[in-house]
């Protein structure tokens, strides 16, 4: 018997990728329009979360034929209706936390059910024997509430909430007023919609919005409510992709090991006899650079931003990887994780600083905090930039997913007043430290590099190092853009840990392995070279979607394709950086290593 309370949230459409808010449409409005309060995450993804006219939602007292309201449409709204049915979008609720489906047989699986989020406000179809498309309103709701029995107190929680739309021209005799029974729909005749009614055009005329509530007692327990939600009906292809992946590895391992065993061993004992007898001057390899190796590249205050923020990326990854294991992000904690990962690059800035003023102390930079200011706003800058453009674009479409002022302002608030400020925190306590000794001293006068073969072009090497961490994540990369782009909940975190983990060790290992080859023949600028290596995989990221684009996605709209595009943008700049700093530090590593273990004199 508690009233139940229906909220509608914002209508989405895969096909332009812009949300609108429910009553930006001219359906019947409640008395007062309350929003619900949203946090930081809900309002990125352009949620509007608003109470519905559906009031007469009462537990467990099924009623049938509930009238909503009457309209009239006038042109503009006839209008309006008709563009959102073009472009196919869906009406979003949520009850009890649930968000609203339709349930889908599948044709070519018995029993199975596929549900899909949201109803369509409306369909385009054909009069028999008529040439011309019509559209059609679904303005009759058949709500089915699932709910799970406590045995022993009688109480019940509700476990589903499931829709079935219908499009009817309702009927009614003489005047209308509030007390006007429907012939299409009569609940003392036991008169129930089907889906053999005539159906409601959408044309300047009035269109009444009806609705059933339905209540089934269901054995899914609340616990496990969301289960049906998050069905992976493609475990295999996860493995798949992991078995794949791996190989990636093994392959690359088995490289470094032998590159590490074999050369490294016989080159270091041949090179600590070569001492004792006077062939000292016949050296070749990578040991000839020796002097060189460690020379500061050009412009190594930009490669120590860029490995701060990298440092600040990994950081903020990591630690929503686990929480998203450990279940604290799951899709019943609306916004959760985009409000996390937010708080978290934040907090992360002492790292970045960290890790920026140690390397850039390590070449003896002087001028610490210019580096600190450059890695607390180069990135975020930029990014900040393309967002606010897009922005600015969908706010032209009048869409619910342009950030408000207010939240731009607190974005803004949050970076200048604790990022800013860590990065300076970290960069001071970096810079305080004292810096790793070379193992090797620098020449005063930097040696030739001799005429490289056109395999170790760096062009050519850098384009080629990308190739392999990329092929590691692609798999699931697709799934990750199914879920931002066609609205499905991505929730197989664990997949995506070892995924993650996968490629850390490809970025790496990739990275070392192409570096020792460009030591070998005598190539000592290897800084920046290791960054771009691995970073390269962000290029072929971008190229795979825009593939994605072309071949998956219905996106015909120029804004929704800008819009695609500008944050794939961002998401390869982020990738590129992140994959660039584990390459370099894996090659910092390994150069370390290699020249801490031979005799110079």
């Amino acid at each position: 018997g508690d009233p139940l309370l229906v909220k509608v949230n914002k209508i989405t459409s895969t096909k332009t990728q812009l949300p609108y808010s429910y009553y930006s449409l001219p359906y019947c409005q409640p008395d007062h329009i309350v929003d619900s309060a949203e946090n930081l995450g809900e309002v990125l993804r352009g949620d509007r979360i608003e109470n519905s006219p559906y009031t007469v939602f009462i537990m467990r007292e099924s009623r049938m034929c509930n009238v909503v309201c009457r309209k009239v449409l006038d042109k503009k709204a006839a209008k309006a209706f008709k563009e959102k049915i073009d472009d196919e979008y869906r009406v979003n609720m949520i009850l009890d936390n649930l968000p609203l489906v339709v349930p889908i047989r599948r044709p070519d699986v018995e029993n199975a059910v596929v549900y899909q989020h949201g109803f369509h406000v409306g369909l385009k179809g054909k009069y028999s024997g008529s040439k011309e498309e019509k559209h059609f309103i679904n303005n009759h709701l058949a709500f089915t509430v699932k709910f799970h029995k406590d045995p022993l107190t009688e109480t019940a929680r509700i476990v589903g909430f499931e829709v079935k739309p219908f499009s009817v021209k309702h009927e009614y005799e003489g005047e209308w007023n509030t007390k006007t029974r429907l012939m299409t729909c009569d609940p003392h005749a036991k008169r129930a919609v089907t889906s053999s009614e005539s159906p409601q055009e959408v044309e300047e005329k009035e269109i009444i919005f009806t609705y059933d509530v339905e209540f089934q007692e269901s054995d899914i327990k609340w616990a496990s409510r969301w289960d049906t939600y998050l069905l992976m009906a493609d475990d295999q292809i996860h493995w798949f992709s992991i078995v794949n992946s791996l190989m990636i590895v093994l392959f690359l391992s088995a490289m470094v090991a032998m590159i590490m065993l074999r050369t490294l061993y016989r080159d270091i004992s041949k090179y600590n006899q070569l001492e004792t007898q006077e062939e000292a001057q016949e050296e070749t390899g990578w040991k000839l650079v020796h002097g060189d190796v460690f020379r500061p590249p050009t412009n190594f205050d930009l490669l120590c931003v860029y490995v701060g923020t990298g440092v600040q990326f990994f950081g903020m990854i990591l630690v929503t990887m686990i929480f998203a294991l450990l279940g604290f992000l799951s899709p019943s904690n609306r916004g959760g994780l985009m409000t996390a990962m937010l708080l978290l690059w934040v907090f992360m800035g002492l790292f970045a600083g960290y890790s920026s003023a140690r390397l850039y102390k390590m070449f003896k930079g002087a001028n610490w905090k210019s580096i600190t200011l450059k890695t607390a706003i180069k990135f975020p800058a930029t990014v900040f930039a393309i967002f606010f453009v897009l922005n600015a674009l969908i706010w032209g479409q009048k869409s619910s997913g342009a950030v408000p002022f207010g939240t731009m302002f607190a974005l803004v608030l949050l970076w200048f007043g604790i990022s800013v400020p860590l990065v300076f925190v970290g960069s001071y306590i970096g810079f305080k430290k004292p810096v790793k000794e070379d193992p090797v001293k620098t020449n005063k006068i930097p040696r030739q590099v001799p005429d490289q073969p056109w395999y170790l072009h760096p062009a050519f090497s850098i384009l080629i190092g990308g190739i392999l961490p990329f092929g590691a994540v692609f798999i699931e990369l697709f799934f990750i853009l199914t879920s931002i782009w066609l609205h499905q909940f991505y929730y197989i975190f664990g997949f995506l840990f070892i995924v993650f983990i996968i490629l850390v060790v490809t970025c790496a290992e990739i990275t070392v392995v192409l570096c020792y080859f460009q030591l070998c023949s005598e190539d000592y600028q290897w800084w920046w070279r290791s960054y771009l290596t691995s970073g390269s995989s962000a290029l072929y990221l971008f190229l795979y979607a825009a593939f994605y684009f072309f071949t998956k996605l219905e996106i015909t709209k120029l804004v929704s394709g800008m819009l695609y595009f500008g944050y794939m943008l961002i998401v390869s700049y982020a990738f590129f950086v992140l994959t660039g700093t584990i390459g370099f530090y894996a090659c910092f590593w390994f150069t370390r290593l290699i020249y801490s273990s031979v005799k110079i004199d």
